[in-house]
């Protein structure tokens, strides 16, 4: 088992940044690509971001892509998510997964609880 742990979330203003944090517990982080997900009301749950368990690999989604950045720190089981310049349309709840490989990680045995972000206009 794999607990995930979300936290950085909250209310900003566009243009601004937010950090988001997932701290992993259980088997060994490292074996695990992560990545990030999000959720707005009434839409479905969209990849937002994924790297693999070197972290030499991130993707991204194109509506992030160059404004978000994702890293990891196997040594503190905690994978990050960057945001900048952040936009009313990034507003969700955002959630940690993690998987074998990136490509497994929409469909992930492991997710965290999710953490709101809300960007006013």
């Amino acid at each position: 088992q794999v607990q995930l742990v979300e936290s950085g979330g909250g209310l900003v203003q566009a243009g601004s940044s937010l950090r988001l944090s997932c701290a992993a517990s259980g088997r060994t982080f490292s074996n695990y690509a992560m990545g990030w997900f999000r959720q707005a009301p009434g839409k479905e749950r969209d990849f937002v971001a994924g790297i693999t368990w070197s972290g030499r690999n991130p993707y991204y989604a194109a509506s992030v892509k160059g404004r978000f950045a994702i890293s990891r720190d196997n040594a503190k089981n905690t994978v990050y998510l960057q945001m900048n310049g952040l936009k009313p349309e990034d507003t969700a709840v955002y959630y940690c997964a993690a998987d074998k490989t990136i490509e497994q990680l929409p469909v992930a045995d492991y997710w965290g609880q999710g953490t709101q972000v809300t960007v006013s206009s």
